[in-house]
Protein backbone atom coordinates (compact mmCIF):
# COMPACT_ATOMS: atom_id res chain seq x y z
CA UNK A 1 0.00 0.00 0.00
CA UNK A 2 1.49 3.58 -1.05
CA UNK A 3 2.86 5.34 2.42
CA UNK A 4 0.66 8.48 0.68
CA UNK A 5 -2.96 6.64 1.45
CA UNK A 6 -1.95 6.43 4.83
CA UNK A 7 -1.33 10.23 4.77
CA UNK A 8 -5.03 10.42 3.00
CA UNK A 9 -4.73 10.02 -0.82
CA UNK A 10 -2.55 8.36 -3.39
CA UNK A 11 -2.29 9.27 -7.07
CA UNK A 12 -2.19 7.13 -9.99
CA UNK A 13 0.15 6.92 -12.82
CA UNK A 14 -1.38 6.60 -16.62
CA UNK A 15 -3.22 3.41 -16.89
CA UNK A 16 -4.05 2.55 -20.81
CA UNK A 17 -7.31 0.63 -19.40
CA UNK A 18 -8.23 4.02 -17.77
CA UNK A 19 -7.32 5.97 -20.95
CA UNK A 20 -9.62 4.08 -22.81
CA UNK A 21 -12.47 4.36 -20.08
CA UNK A 22 -11.90 8.37 -20.58
CA UNK A 23 -12.28 8.26 -24.37
CA UNK A 24 -15.87 7.34 -23.94
CA UNK A 25 -16.67 8.93 -20.59
CA UNK A 26 -15.50 12.19 -22.16
CA UNK A 27 -18.74 11.92 -24.87
CA UNK A 28 -21.22 11.04 -22.47
CA UNK A 29 -19.70 14.13 -20.32
CA UNK A 30 -19.20 16.82 -23.26
CA UNK A 31 -22.89 15.97 -24.37
CA UNK A 32 -24.45 16.27 -20.11
CA UNK A 33 -22.59 19.25 -19.94
CA UNK A 34 -23.83 20.91 -23.12
CA UNK A 35 -27.47 20.04 -21.83
CA UNK A 36 -29.58 23.45 -21.25
CA UNK A 37 -31.68 21.78 -18.46
CA UNK A 38 -28.02 20.45 -16.79
CA UNK A 39 -26.62 23.88 -17.00
CA UNK A 40 -29.52 25.31 -15.46
CA UNK A 41 -29.32 23.08 -12.58
CA UNK A 42 -25.69 23.16 -12.51
CA UNK A 43 -23.41 25.78 -13.81
CA UNK A 44 -22.55 27.95 -10.41
CA UNK A 45 -20.09 30.49 -9.66
CA UNK A 46 -21.60 32.87 -12.16
CA UNK A 47 -20.02 30.29 -15.32
CA UNK A 48 -17.44 29.35 -13.68
CA UNK A 49 -18.01 26.04 -12.28
CA UNK A 50 -20.29 22.80 -13.55
CA UNK A 51 -21.08 21.36 -10.46
CA UNK A 52 -22.28 18.14 -12.45
CA UNK A 53 -23.35 16.08 -9.17
CA UNK A 54 -24.74 12.45 -10.60
CA UNK A 55 -24.49 14.12 -14.62
CA UNK A 56 -22.66 10.75 -16.03
CA UNK A 57 -24.83 8.36 -17.55
CA UNK A 58 -22.63 5.26 -16.23
CA UNK A 59 -24.18 2.41 -14.66
CA UNK A 60 -23.09 0.36 -11.89
CA UNK A 61 -20.35 -1.10 -12.66
CA UNK A 62 -19.12 1.98 -14.14
CA UNK A 63 -20.00 1.22 -17.65
CA UNK A 64 -20.34 4.35 -20.04
CA UNK A 65 -20.65 5.22 -23.80
CA UNK A 66 -19.85 1.91 -24.68
CA UNK A 67 -16.83 1.31 -22.34
CA UNK A 68 -17.05 -1.11 -20.43
CA UNK A 69 -16.53 -1.66 -16.20
CA UNK A 70 -14.75 0.83 -14.46
CA UNK A 71 -11.28 -0.97 -14.59
CA UNK A 72 -7.13 -0.48 -13.88
CA UNK A 73 -4.76 0.63 -11.47
CA UNK A 74 -6.91 2.75 -9.03
CA UNK A 75 -9.78 -0.11 -9.12
CA UNK A 76 -7.41 -2.92 -8.41
CA UNK A 77 -5.99 -0.84 -5.24
CA UNK A 78 -9.87 -0.42 -4.09
CA UNK A 79 -10.24 -4.01 -4.41
CA UNK A 80 -7.51 -5.30 -2.67
CA UNK A 81 -7.74 -2.34 0.06
CA UNK A 82 -10.80 -1.03 0.44
CA UNK A 83 -12.68 -3.77 0.35
CA UNK A 84 -13.73 -3.77 -3.14
CA UNK A 85 -15.47 -1.38 -5.59
CA UNK A 86 -19.26 -0.90 -4.59
CA UNK A 87 -22.01 -0.62 -7.40
CA UNK A 88 -20.91 2.54 -8.35
CA UNK A 89 -23.95 5.69 -8.57
CA UNK A 90 -24.01 8.21 -12.02
CA UNK A 91 -20.47 10.28 -11.17
CA UNK A 92 -20.00 13.99 -10.79
CA UNK A 93 -18.69 15.71 -14.01
CA UNK A 94 -16.90 18.70 -11.92
CA UNK A 95 -15.95 21.47 -14.71
CA UNK A 96 -14.03 24.27 -13.30
CA UNK A 97 -14.09 27.50 -15.98
CA UNK A 98 -11.22 30.34 -16.38
CA UNK A 99 -12.19 32.77 -13.57
CA UNK A 100 -12.92 29.96 -11.05
CA UNK A 101 -14.21 31.06 -8.53
CA UNK A 102 -16.73 33.60 -8.69
CA UNK A 103 -19.26 34.12 -5.98
CA UNK A 104 -22.19 30.92 -5.71
CA UNK A 105 -25.92 32.02 -5.72
CA UNK A 106 -26.78 32.85 -2.22
CA UNK A 107 -23.30 32.49 -0.76
CA UNK A 108 -22.22 34.75 1.88
CA UNK A 109 -19.56 36.97 1.61
CA UNK A 110 -17.99 34.98 4.54
CA UNK A 111 -18.48 31.73 2.53
CA UNK A 112 -16.92 33.41 -0.30
CA UNK A 113 -14.01 34.41 1.10
CA UNK A 114 -13.48 30.63 2.68
CA UNK A 115 -13.58 29.53 -1.26
CA UNK A 116 -11.54 31.74 -2.81
CA UNK A 117 -8.75 31.64 0.16
CA UNK A 118 -9.09 28.29 1.49
CA UNK A 119 -10.08 26.56 -1.88
CA UNK A 120 -13.42 26.14 -0.08
CA UNK A 121 -11.66 23.11 1.93
CA UNK A 122 -14.46 20.46 3.20
CA UNK A 123 -14.58 16.75 4.16
CA UNK A 124 -17.40 14.74 1.62
CA UNK A 125 -20.75 14.02 3.62
CA UNK A 126 -20.15 16.36 6.52
CA UNK A 127 -22.82 18.96 5.07
CA UNK A 128 -24.76 22.10 6.20
CA UNK A 129 -28.35 21.49 7.51
CA UNK A 130 -31.10 24.04 7.64
CA UNK A 131 -31.90 27.80 7.89
CA UNK A 132 -28.42 27.47 10.29
CA UNK A 133 -26.26 25.93 7.76
CA UNK A 134 -24.65 23.67 11.09
CA UNK A 135 -22.51 20.65 9.96
CA UNK A 136 -24.10 16.96 9.92
CA UNK A 137 -22.82 13.77 9.17
CA UNK A 138 -25.57 13.24 6.51
CA UNK A 139 -24.08 11.60 3.91
CA UNK A 140 -20.59 9.45 4.73
CA UNK A 141 -18.80 8.46 1.85
CA UNK A 142 -16.76 5.42 1.27
CA UNK A 143 -13.54 7.05 -0.85
CA UNK A 144 -13.24 9.67 -3.46
CA UNK A 145 -11.95 8.63 -6.43
CA UNK A 146 -11.00 11.61 -9.14
CA UNK A 147 -10.92 11.00 -13.17
CA UNK A 148 -9.90 13.92 -15.17
CA UNK A 149 -11.71 13.48 -18.45
CA UNK A 150 -9.44 15.59 -20.64
CA UNK A 151 -5.58 17.49 -20.55
CA UNK A 152 -5.70 20.77 -18.98
CA UNK A 153 -3.16 23.31 -17.82
CA UNK A 154 -1.05 23.03 -14.16
CA UNK A 155 -3.05 25.83 -12.80
CA UNK A 156 -6.52 25.60 -14.11
CA UNK A 157 -8.31 24.98 -10.84
CA UNK A 158 -7.10 21.39 -9.46
CA UNK A 159 -7.94 19.42 -6.68
CA UNK A 160 -6.09 20.80 -3.54
CA UNK A 161 -5.67 18.14 -0.60
CA UNK A 162 -4.15 18.43 2.93
CA UNK A 163 -2.13 14.97 3.66
CA UNK A 164 -2.47 13.80 7.14
CA UNK A 165 -5.56 15.84 7.73
CA UNK A 166 -8.06 12.14 8.11
CA UNK A 167 -5.91 11.70 11.49
CA UNK A 168 -7.33 15.58 12.79
CA UNK A 169 -10.55 15.25 11.22
CA UNK A 170 -11.41 11.69 13.05
CA UNK A 171 -9.79 13.14 16.33
CA UNK A 172 -11.91 15.67 16.61
CA UNK A 173 -15.01 14.19 15.25
CA UNK A 174 -14.53 11.21 17.61
CA UNK A 175 -14.31 13.82 20.41
CA UNK A 176 -17.53 14.79 19.79
CA UNK A 177 -19.49 12.13 18.50
CA UNK A 178 -17.96 9.67 21.35
CA UNK A 179 -20.93 10.33 23.61
CA UNK A 180 -23.36 9.93 21.49
CA UNK A 181 -25.43 6.31 20.19
CA UNK A 182 -24.37 6.08 16.58
CA UNK A 183 -27.53 5.99 15.67
CA UNK A 184 -27.85 9.50 16.38
CA UNK A 185 -24.98 10.83 14.79
CA UNK A 186 -26.40 11.88 11.61
CA UNK A 187 -28.81 14.48 14.23
CA UNK A 188 -25.93 15.62 15.51
CA UNK A 189 -24.77 19.43 15.32
CA UNK A 190 -20.82 18.93 14.65
CA UNK A 191 -20.50 22.57 13.50
CA UNK A 192 -17.39 23.06 16.31
CA UNK A 193 -15.55 20.22 16.22
CA UNK A 194 -15.69 20.19 12.43
CA UNK A 195 -14.65 24.06 12.32
CA UNK A 196 -11.55 23.22 14.95
CA UNK A 197 -10.55 20.24 12.93
CA UNK A 198 -10.13 22.35 9.71
CA UNK A 199 -8.15 24.69 11.79
CA UNK A 200 -5.90 22.24 12.95
CA UNK A 201 -5.48 21.22 9.48
CA UNK A 202 -4.93 24.07 8.24
CA UNK A 203 -2.30 25.37 10.73
CA UNK A 204 -0.51 21.83 10.56
CA UNK A 205 -0.67 20.04 7.45
CA UNK A 206 0.72 21.70 4.22
CA UNK A 207 -1.78 22.19 1.62
CA UNK A 208 -1.20 20.37 -2.21
CA UNK A 209 -2.48 20.24 -5.49
CA UNK A 210 -3.07 17.42 -7.26
CA UNK A 211 -3.29 18.06 -10.99
CA UNK A 212 -3.56 15.12 -13.41
CA UNK A 213 -4.04 13.97 -16.79
CA UNK A 214 -6.15 11.55 -18.40
CA UNK A 215 -5.71 8.03 -17.77
CA UNK A 216 -4.25 9.04 -14.76
CA UNK A 217 -6.23 9.15 -11.27
CA UNK A 218 -6.55 10.28 -7.72
CA UNK A 219 -7.91 8.48 -4.57
CA UNK A 220 -8.66 10.16 -1.58
CA UNK A 221 -9.36 8.66 1.94
CA UNK A 222 -13.12 9.59 3.09
CA UNK A 223 -11.78 11.87 5.93
CA UNK A 224 -9.77 14.02 4.07
CA UNK A 225 -9.75 17.49 3.91
CA UNK A 226 -9.87 18.64 0.54
CA UNK A 227 -11.53 21.49 -2.26
CA UNK A 228 -10.38 23.48 -5.48
CA UNK A 229 -7.96 25.64 -5.76
CA UNK A 230 -8.40 28.75 -7.83
CA UNK A 231 -7.83 29.48 -11.32
CA UNK A 232 -4.35 30.47 -12.26
CA UNK A 233 -3.71 29.24 -15.46
CA UNK A 234 -3.91 31.57 -18.61
CA UNK A 235 -5.58 28.78 -20.75
CA UNK A 236 -8.97 29.25 -22.02
CA UNK A 237 -9.49 25.24 -21.76
CA UNK A 238 -11.87 23.89 -19.03
CA UNK A 239 -10.93 21.15 -15.87
CA UNK A 240 -13.22 17.98 -16.29
CA UNK A 241 -13.49 15.62 -13.75
CA UNK A 242 -15.07 12.94 -13.13
CA UNK A 243 -15.93 12.03 -9.27
CA UNK A 244 -17.05 8.80 -7.95
CA UNK A 245 -18.03 9.02 -4.29
CA UNK A 246 -19.84 5.59 -2.98
CA UNK A 247 -21.82 5.66 -0.02
CA UNK A 248 -20.15 4.12 3.38
CA UNK A 249 -21.02 0.56 3.67
CA UNK A 250 -20.14 -0.16 7.00
CA UNK A 251 -21.38 0.83 10.45
CA UNK A 252 -20.86 4.56 11.29
CA UNK A 253 -18.24 3.37 14.03
CA UNK A 254 -16.64 2.14 11.41
CA UNK A 255 -16.67 5.08 9.54
CA UNK A 256 -14.13 7.08 12.10
CA UNK A 257 -11.95 3.77 12.21
CA UNK A 258 -8.30 3.97 10.07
Amino acid sequence: MSDTWHRGWIKFPFDPALAAWVDAARVAADTAVADPEMQRIWLQCEGTWFVGVDALANDATGAVNGSGRLTGKAVRFIDENLAGLPPLHRAQISVIYPGYPKPRAGESETAFRFRKDRDAAHVDGILPDGLARRRKLIEPHNFVLGIPLNACAVGAGPLVVWPDSPDIIRRHLSAALSQVDPKQWSDLDITEAYQAARREVFATCQRLELPAKPGEAYLLHRLALHGVAPWRSTSSECRMVAYFRPPWRGSLEEFLLV
